[in-house]
């Protein structure tokens, strides 16, 4: 039988994914040392975009499936991180300015005519887990942001070392999510080490993770066939 995980041998099993994250993957490692192509840099912020629009309505589904409303309380304040409190504010906005800084028309982001079909799969096929799945699995999911602070510190820093034809004044989402990604990831990890006690749970939660580093690394595999070197 398998032994039930203390919360901190839980957590260490979670953090054991920053393995797995995307901040490993080649297209990302070539956009930090400075050698990624225009092209690439506009593919990306094109692509990237469809999991933009959808954080709203996967952090939708996880309060929808919800039953805690102490939890309800604090996690809807994601939602209003990405659509903002009034129109033009929010990440989502922040998202779509750094697009035009990229050189990209907002009409070209918002029509999602570059995405493509493996990073829209793969995006889907996280919302629908939200969806379907026990609403603490779907936290579970979302501790990729554990490992976030740390690669949008690094993120920033290379563009505005190595992309200097960006407006630095418009890397506003990556600054944001410095100072976010750290206040989610604490809730986030609160929630699954109290309601994880059991061996199923927990290997589930660690499970969830897992698919999620597997959905932000597919992405990327996606849009560096499409626009990494050949």
């Amino acid at each position: 039988m398998t032994a039930v995980l203390t919360p901190d041998e839980l957590e260490e099993s979670l953090r054991s994914h920053a393995r797995q994250y995307h901040s490993e993957h080649p297209f990302h490692q070539r956009m930090n040392e400075g050698t990624s192509s225009r092209e690439e840099i506009r593919g990306w912020v094109a692509n990237r975009y469809y999991y933009q629009i959808n954080i709203p309505r996967k952090d939708g589904a996880i309060l929808s499936n919800c039953p805690d409303p102490d939890v309800r309380r604090r996690w809807v304040q994601r939602i209003m991180d990405h659509d903002g409190t009034v129109q033009g504010t929010g990440g989502i906005e922040a998202w779509l300015r750094l697009g035009e800084a990229v050189r990209l028309s907002r009409e070209e982001i918002v029509d999602l005519r570059h995405v493509r079909p493996g990073v829209r799969f793969a995006v889907d096929a996280y919302v629908n887990f939200t969806r379907t799945r026990p609403w603490v699995e779907a936290v579970a999911s979302s501790l990729t942001e554990l490992f976030a602070p740390d690669l949008m510190a690094h993120r920033l820093n290379a563009f505005e070392r190595h992309y200097t034809w960006i407006d630095p004044g418009e890397l506003s989402y990556f600054r944001a999510r410095i100072s976010q990604a750290p206040r989610d990831s604490e809730h986030g990890l609160e929630i699954v080490r109290t309601h994880c006690i059991t061996p199923e749970t927990q290997a589930a939660a660690v499970a969830a993770l897992s698919f999620k580093c597997d959905v932000l690394w597919s992405m990327l595999d996606s849009i560096d066939q499409a626009y990494g070197p050949n």
